[in-house]
């Protein structure tokens, strides 16, 4: 077992980081900015585990990367602390749970959706996460987009999206690349701190203290990154394989594996971001879903721990019911190898993103720095988001109507509890659970009342 030791402090054992992570798995409401703070409160300031400059400078490499930067950030610490074994184990623990709470639930969703009360609580949750989505691009650019260069670029972002139809991976590349032509041309425009907090802060010391020497594991070494990159692409290979001989090339399963694959390399900026992306694929071309029940998704989402990216499962349990992939008497089964396969097509990258880059930002931890594409990436998300906020708002509001008809009848009272949850959000900072708890009993009254 490889693990950091201090002289003046014991080392955390492997059962001890188990029950943490498992704990962890359970309890990890509030999306990824909520989860990354509990991290800190326990890891940093409370157990000692590691310092809080090695705390954020582990964070800034994971918001470089695609994917969830929670899940990246809990498989890091745990790969830091006891190796390989150490990080597969925090962050499988930390989506484990929640799959399984997700499978449960959509089909719950699925099979009973229909019955008044879980109708009326939909009701109440739909515009509650639809002011989620627009609070969360309030946040992120209110700190994304200091300037109007990253305020044009997300604008760009929402229209490219909105009303050219532009699919999300190619809206990422255009602003990467105009990040790095900006960041040559006008380089003020695209410098951003990339800190979440003051690295300087004190918290004592801690067992991976600032000065802790790396373990012989976190070492960067060439044949470990060939090693890594061999075994996952294995992996990788071998699952699509499988599938393929099984299914064969357009089975419902297989496209899934390819599609949740491609989804997890363009996944920058979090699930906000790729729910357009996975909304394009699930909706539009695959029909995997109708776009109702992709907000319905979203809000299952919103109320299981882990991270928001578990949405995938939702989409993936969904898809493989519709589509009836072992029949009609085995929805259930179905769904759950649906929901299996898209978190495993999701989640691979991000162990591999840790196990191989890892070690070179141990070995850099002193000099990395976000980049300017990625700021640029940053600020088109903003608008990507927007986006997905405005897609939510006319599937609430005027659920009879198709694209910008708005001819349909108007969901007055779903209106007012949006309204109510922004404000709730944005005014009184209410935590995401409270306003989806008050928006689903708001609409179960009004099922009962109408």
């Amino acid at each position: 077992m490889n693990e950091i030791n201090d002289t003046n402090q014991k080392s955390v054992s492997m059962m001890e980081s188990f029950v943490y992570w498992l704990k962890l798995g359970f309890v990890s409401f509030g999306g990824p900015a909520g989860q990354i703070s509990m991290m800190h409160q326990e890891l940093v300031e409370k157990r000692g585990w590691i310092s809080n400059k090695r705390f954020l400078h582990a964070l800034n490499y994971t918001m470089l990367l695609p994917g969830p930067e929670a899940q990246q950030l809990a498989t890091y610490i745990g790969w830091l602390m006891h190796g390989v074994r150490g990080g597969i184990m925090a962050g499988v623990l930390f989506v484990l749970p929640s799959l399984f709470i997700l499978i449960g639930l959509t089909w719950i969703y699925l099979a009973y959706g229909d019955v008044p009360a879980i109708a009326g609580i939909l009701y109440g949750i739909k515009p509650a996460v639809t002011a989620i989505v627009l609070f969360a691009a309030y946040r992120i650019g209110s700190k994304a987009l200091p300037n109007n260069v990253l305020r044009l670029i997300a604008l760009g972002a929402f229209l490219a999206i909105f009303a050219l139809n532009i699919p999300f991976p190619y809206i990422v590349l255009c602003a990467g690349i105009i990040g790095y032509i900006g960041s040559r041309v006008m380089p003020e425009m695209f410098q951003t701190s990339g800190h979440h907090g003051d690295e300087n802060a004190n918290f004592g010391s801690a067992i991976i203290d600032d000065d802790t020497p790396g373990p012989e594991h976190a070492k960067f070494k060439w044949s470990r990154v060939f090693t890594f990159l061999a075994i996952g692409l294995s992996i990788w290979a071998a699952a699509i394989l499988l599938l393929t001989s099984m299914y064969g090339w357009d089975g419902t399963l297989t496209k899934m594996a390819w599609f949740f694959s491609k989804a997890a390399l363009v996944t920058f900026g979090g699930a906000y971001a790729v729910l357009p992306y996975v909304y394009q694929g699930g909706v539009e071309e695959f029909a995997w879903l109708t776009g109702t029940q992709m907000i319905d998704g979203l809000a299952l989402g919103e109320t299981t721990p882990g991270p928001l990216i578990m949405v995938v499962s939702f989409v993936g349990f969904v898809g493989a019911w519709t589509k009836e992939v072992f029949g009609p008497e085995m929805l259930p089964w179905a769904g759950a190898i649906g929901a299996s396969i898209a978190a495993f097509f999701t989640f691979l990258p991000s162990f591999l993103f840790i196990l191989v880059g890892g070690p070179a930002v141990e070995a850099t931890r002193d000099d990395l720095k976000f980049t300017a594409p990625l700021t640029a990436i940053t600020a088109a998300v903003v608008g990507v988001i927007l986006n997905l906020a405005v897609f939510f708002a006319l599937h609430v509001l005027w659920p009879e109507s198709q694209g910008l008809d708005l001819s349909g009848r108007f969901e007055w009272v779903a209106a007012l509890i949006g309204i109510a949850a922004f404000i709730a959000l944005v005014r009184f900072k209410l935590g995401i659970m409270t306003v989806i708890i008050a928006s689903a009993l708001l609409g179960l009254a009004y099922q009962f009342m109408s």
